[in-house]
């Protein structure tokens, strides 16, 4: 329009002026409708390959959120099959030091019974020495009187009585340790056997935690790659849709210098300059709040996800998280998480938001997707539990900080296991 403003403004100038020659410039080039067409028909395609590539990609990063879920678990499996182990060992020591306990109480009460069978033994055989065994009649020989001899006999049977239950009473102890030592061997051979079982269940989960995480590994390159291939067709889909724009920019050139020659024989044959305005509807402009928000997402394209990481003032170093976080060393980048990057974002607009996508689903008013607009929030779920955010920039794209050992990015709309309603803040 401007270009056809000053052919105008020439136009006008030559007729008012008498010796002064107006000329048009020579047409611009005018692309075929066959050139346009053919622009046209390659841009679909690339654009259908870009489409295909999209899905593969939702697919894989599907894929990898169910495996990074899966990561998860087993770790949390390992965690408790470590601390079974340690509360194994923990009673099988206990129940090692008992049976200790219990040997070494059966073997005192066995010296001790042994001791005193030999002590009895000594007695009865120097009652035979002597002549004076119990029970025997020279036991009472040489009593001075009946009295004396109910004495020795009293003598002699609280003796043996003495001598045979303190044998009852050790025996019976030695009984009651040796069963004692027979439990505490028993516990010591379960508790043996529960630590055993709490180790393999110890080394299962480890490689259970370490097929998980190399299965993760494994689709992570493959998202990996699709990205990467998905980057090179969207490269050349916008070089195919430059070069249609291109032409179409060319016929636009061209329908104006036509619109200017027919102005220039219509002011000719009025022989009075007519000036022509050079407006038309004014372009809408978006929101000055939303640009801003948008500009500030977009400044941080490339900057490392990092969990935990991001503030109002930009990036920050991540936190652990004990798994998948840790795996990826979150803790010692510095960086993003999907909602700290939204807090950054929405900060440029003077809208504060939580460090949890949970809370930020609920902080403004939704919106059905379908009317999702430039500047909104879009959600996932699993589960009906929100777990990740992106900003909405048009036209099925968004942008992201999207998980551990990836990049803020911009990629398209990702609508499996999507939020049915956008957020909406300004």
């Amino acid at each position: 329009m401007r270009r056809t403003a000053a052919i105008t403004l020439l136009v006008a100038v030559g007729l008012a002026s008498p010796g002064v020659v107006a000329a048009v410039p020579p047409p611009p080039p005018n692309p075929s409708d066959a050139e346009l067409q053919a622009g046209r028909e390659r841009s679909q395609q690339v654009a259908g390959r870009v489409g295909e590539l999209a899905n593969q990609l939702a697919e894989a990063e599907a894929k990898l959120l169910e495996l990074q879920a899966q990561v998860e678990l087993t770790m949390e499996d390992a965690n408790k099959a470590r601390v079974d182990l340690v509360r194994a060992e923990a009673a099988h020591a206990e129940a090692r030091r008992a049976a200790e306990a219990a040997r070494a109480e059966a073997e005192v009460a066995g010296q001790r019974i042994e001791q005193h069978r030999e002590r009895l033994d000594r007695f009865v055989a120097g009652s035979y020495r002597q002549g004076s065994q119990i029970g025997s009649a020279t036991a009472f020989v040489g009593s001075r009187d009946p009295e004396e001899v109910l004495d020795r006999a009293l003598y002699l049977d609280v003796i043996s009585r003495s001598e045979l239950d303190v044998l009852e009473d050790l025996q019976r102890a030695r009984v009651e340790k040796v069963n004692k030592d027979s439990l505490a061997q028993a516990a010591l051979a379960e508790a043996e056997a529960t630590r055993r079982a709490a180790d393999e269940a110890r080394r299962a989960a480890a490689q259970a935690e370490r097929a998980a995480i190399a299965a993760q590994d494994t689709q992570a390159a493959q998202a990996r790659r699709l990205e990467a291939g998905k980057a090179a067709v969207e490269a050349q889909l916008a070089e195919a849709r430059s070069h249609v724009s291109g032409l179409e920019q060319q016929r636009d050139r061209y329908q104006e210098w036509l619109a200017a020659k027919e102005r220039e024989e219509a002011a000719a044959a009025q022989a009075a300059p007519q000036s022509t305005g050079s407006g038309g509807p004014a372009r809408p402009v978006s929101g000055r709040s939303v640009e801003v928000v948008v500009s500030r997402a977009l400044s941080q394209l490339g900057v490392p996800y990092a969990w935990g990481g991001g503030n109002s003032r930009g990036p920050t170093r991540g936190i652990r998280d004990g798994g998948v976080a840790d795996a990826h060393g979150d803790y010692a980048k510095i960086g993003f998480d999907c909602s700290g990057l939204m807090i950054y974002a929405f900060a440029g607009a003077g809208v504060s938001l939580d460090h949890y996508s949970g809370y930020q689903y609920q902080s403004g008013r939704r919106v059905p997707l379908a009317q999702a607009r430039r500047g909104d929030l879009l959600f996932w779920q699993t589960g009906g539990r929100i777990h990740h955010v992106a900003l909405y920039l048009g036209d099925g794209t968004m942008v992201e900080a999207p998980y551990s050992g990836a990049k803020v990015r911009v990629t398209s709309v990702r609508y499996g296991g999507i939020a049915p309603y956008a957020v909406r803040l300004l």
